[in-house]
């Protein structure tokens, strides 16, 4: 049975840094890609970051510079280091085994 867990959210001030977790379980990890996405209050979800099977990655614009995403296989675990974090990233952030399997998601806020 294929599981994703997002885990590391919190509440933390504008420009300050956070870790996100995704824990999968389930299928051979290490042969497929996976994203990060987030969706705000009243948004639609939208992508954040992929990285592939070899270690290739892909940024939104609204991230890029700002969030890492890289993942250890023999964990079994991706990673999202978002830095510099700003208000407008605040939203419930979602892990996604590609194609189509997500994860429940963890709540970001950025706020003063």
């Amino acid at each position: 049975q294929v599981q994703i867990v997002e885990s590391g959210g919190g509440l933390v001030q504008p420009g300050e840094s956070l870790r996100l977790s995704c824990a999968a379980s389930g299928f051979l990890f290490s042969i497929y890609s996976m994203a990060w996405y987030r969706q705000a209050p009243g948004k639609q979800r939208e992508y954040v970051a992929e990285i592939s099977n070899n270690g290739g990655t892909n940024y939104a614009d609204s991230v890029k510079g700002r969030f890492i995403i890289s993942r250890d296989n023999a964990k079994h675990t991706v990673y999202l280091q978002m830095n510099s974090l700003k208000p407008e990233d605040t939203a419930v952030y979602y892990c996604k085994k590609l194609p189509n399997t997500w994860g429940r998601g963890t709540q970001v806020t950025v706020s003063s």
